[in-house]
């Protein structure tokens, strides 16, 4: 094992984030890095991002399904529509974080990736554009932010986008497979080069 890496249950070395909480190592193997395309998860993970400021990934993970049956599996056409009574319904419910601000923010957000879709065909379409060059990408796990994640940041804040700074962005990035930033020796970087290369991008 290398200092980037700890075991995981199977002995295979994984990068060593994952060690953090028992529920990581799922999260690991079988979601973090791998390229996604589906409107509603890129946008759920950018809400999620969202509220994760100030609290721990582990808090936002283990509250997700019910994030999902709240904000309607982040159907943003669905929460485009929401209005002041959804905002106090939501602050009610306690399986998730109810920060008024955030949520408001996810509706915002929800009308404006609404039309990004519109405009773009997709949602998924105008995120894959800020994919960096594969020659682009620094050592794994070694920046918090990139030129592609500021740029993100800053498109997405000109079209009225709220909570969502380059160090966010550079997570999203990471989480949905616009970059591989597992280590060199973890078992799961092949698996995410292998879907990353098998990917079509949405255009």
């Amino acid at each position: 094992m290398s200092n980037t890496t700890v075991p995981g249950l199977d002995g295979r070395p994984r990068c060593r984030w994952c060690a953090a909480a028992p529920e990581f190592h799922r999260y690991h193997d079988n979601e973090w890095g791998f390229p996604v395309e589906d409107d509603f998860r890129l946008f759920e993970k950018l809400s999620l991002e969202s509220f994760q400021s100030g609290l721990s990934w582990r808090t936002i993970l283990d509250k997700r399904d019910n994030f999902r049956k709240a904000f309607k599996g982040f159907d943003y056409n669905k929460l485009a529509r929401f209005g002041p009574a959804d905002v106090e319904r939501l602050l009610q419910d306690d399986g998730i974080v109810r920060h008024r601000g955030k949520i408001e923010a996810v509706l915002h957000n929800a009308g404006i990736a609404k039309v990004i879709s519109s405009e773009q065909g997709s949602l998924a379409a105008f995120l894959w554009q800020y994919e960096p060059r594969s020659d682009a990408v620094t050592n794994p796990q070694s920046a918090s932010v990139s030129p592609e994640s500021i740029a993100l940041s800053k498109d997405l804040k000109k079209l009225g986008w709220k909570f969502l700074g380059p160090t966010t962005a550079y997570a999203f990035m990471q989480a949905m497979g616009l970059i591989n930033d597992h280590v060199e020796d973890c078992v799961t970087r092949q698996d995410v080069e292998r879907a990353r290369s098998r990917f079509t991008r949405p255009t």
